[in-house]
């Protein structure tokens, strides 16, 4: 059994995210990438019209959109 630090934080995991505008988005590596995470979010969150994905217009990855 390992040797556990009762009193260690948690880590959470951090997405890696780039600015786009005004707005901080998540990054995705590829389109399906992207598109599988809109299918999870959607129905994850009851959401009717799932989000879009797109390239981003200054790096090589995707992000997702509602509109």
């Amino acid at each position: 059994m390992a040797n556990r630090n009762k009193h260690q934080k948690p880590q959470i995991y951090e997405p890696p995210r780039c600015w786009v505008g005004e707005t901080h988005k998540i990054i995705y590596d590829t389109l399906e990438e992207a598109e599988l995470a809109a299918k999870v979010a959607a129905y994850d969150h009851g959401i009717e019209t799932p989000l879009k994905p797109y390239k981003c217009p200054y790096a090589n990855h995707y992000h997702l959109s509602s509109t």
